[in-house]
């Protein structure tokens, strides 16, 4: 096709009729370049509504079943469980109601976990995060775990932006922060860094509300000393979950988990021995008893004393391998 040159004097003769096929063309391109412009504002919609979609999605019983089998499985907790499983019913209700076009009040599923270390605060957290991404209340289901270090820095103005990095890794899933009282210290300065680091939280938990819930957890009265320190924590936060200390029984069970799961077989002697070191750790408890931690700590002691145990032999046999004697809890209870 010929150039068409046009001025302001003079139209073209013939131009528009003997172009024809080449203005078809043009508009065709025009079109185009509207469609390819659309194309990613359309492409950013389906991934929003799809992101949306996966998020609101009907649970998978099975998989929410088998959840909460490995809830059901951890030794003790029973009042836990029990709200656990009353917390997943009452969503799970909302969203029935919502689907009727009934009305639902406010909700909060922030939490406060209250108990001593070791009594299993952040096992339940993380299959609270499974249980909620499978229900639809969270998009990602992943647990981050904080405490004051990772959220507070030594320098005016570094402490936002540690603690928006924290809540940013825990959109989508559950931000989990231990020892939480520690970013409110009692009598702490009024410049203290925390208080920078609180604010920021409770701006964060506001603008991603629909995809972020937050657990705060710690010893009892200093976890409602950190609640009362603020009123934008004490709004957020009605959701408290007691974490009582494990009974000797209890102790002594996960103790046996643990060394069958490593396959690990204790004597008879051994295993009296074991109720009745249990027996007197708790009775002798104080406030800074570890719990399961304690019992970590010693299953790791014996099979270290096994170990020198075994390696002292001239020869060995696969149950010399496996089995647990006396002398080696006895030695283990010392270290």
């Amino acid at each position: 096709m010929e150039d068409i040159i046009v001025n302001n004097n003079q139209r073209p003769q013939g131009a528009y009729v003997e172009s024809h096929t080449g203005f078809t063309d043009i508009i065709g391109t025009i079109r185009q370049a509207e469609n390819a412009a659309k194309e990613p504002k359309s492409k950013t919609a389906t991934t929003v509504a799809a992101a949306k979609k996966t998020k609101t999605k009907k649970s998978n019983s099975k998989s929410t079943d088998k959840i909460l089998e490995t809830l059901d499985s951890l030794v003790g907790l029973d009042n836990i469980k029990q709200n656990v499983k009353s917390l997943i019913n009452y969503v799970k209700v909302r969203e029935l109601r919502e689907e009727n076009e009934l009305p639902n009040p406010p909700m909060s599923l922030h939490m406060v976990f209250t108990g001593n270390p070791g009594t299993g605060k952040t096992t339940v957290a993380r299959i609270l995060a499974e249980l909620y991404k499978e229900i639809g209340v969270l998009s990602k289901g992943q647990l981050v775990e904080v405490d004051r270090g990772n959220l507070v820095a030594g320098f005016v103005g570094q402490t936002a932006i540690k603690t928006s990095e924290a809540v940013n890794d825990a959109i989508g899933g559950i931000l989990f922060i231990d020892e939480a009282y520690a970013l409110a210290p009692e009598g702490g300065a009024t410049n203290d860094y925390g208080r920078e680091s609180i604010e920021t939280l409770l701006k964060m938990m506001e603008d991603h509300r629909d995809d972020l819930i937050v657990i705060v957890a710690g010893y009892n009265e200093l976890m409602e000393r950190f609640i009362a320190s603020n009123p934008g924590l004490e709004s957020r936060f009605n959701k408290y979950f007691y974490f009582g200390d494990y009974n000797s029984n209890e102790l002594y069970d996960i103790f046996d988990l643990m060394c069958k799961k490593s396959e690990y077989v204790l004597t008879d002697d051994a295993a009296l021995f074991a109720r009745e070191f249990f027996s007197r750790l708790y009775e002798d408890r104080d406030e800074n008893f570890g719990n399961a931690r304690f019992v970590r700590n010693f299953f790791e002691n014996i099979v270290t004393v096994h170990s020198d145990r075994i390696s002292s032999l001239d020869g060995h046999t696969r149950d010399d391998l496996t089995n647990v004697i006396i002398s080696d809890l006895e030695k283990a209870a010392k270290m």
